[in-house]
């Protein structure tokens, strides 16, 4: 999650940013900024969290409960990776595809292990 997180710094350039924004409002612009870091900055305490408290996570009341947590999140994230982006977007293109079926992937082991992870006893 940690090396996920900091993959988000190439977004910008990658998806060229500067050019696509570049008809957006200033608060459209920024929010688009704003959100990718602080989207990445909450996956890399996810994945902090997963480093330094995996014991806490899997056997106690409050791992377990912040796990469901993580569970729901990686989930949505996962029924997004279907039904928020158009396939358009990823078919007929090797690269994209390729992607598209390798995050889809992790968003499921995500989601498998904080469903796992909740359940533990």
């Amino acid at each position: 999650m940690m090396a996920l997180a900091i993959i988000h710094v190439a977004f910008p350039r990658r998806f060229d940013w500067k050019k696509e924004c570049g008809s957006l409002s200033l608060i459209n612009r920024q929010m688009m900024y704003i959100h990718t870091f602080f989207i990445a900055l909450v996956v890399f305490l996810m994945g902090a969290l997963c480093v330094s408290a995996a014991n806490d996570l899997l056997n106690t009341s409050l791992g377990r409960k912040v796990s469901l947590g993580l569970f729901v999140f990686w989930g949505a994230r996962l029924v997004i990776q279907f039904f928020g982006y158009s396939p358009e977007l990823w078919r007929g293109k090797r690269f994209e595809t390729i992607m598209h079926i390798l995050f889809s992937l992790l968003w499921t082991y995500f989601s498998l292990v904080f469903f796992l992870a909740c359940y533990s006893w």
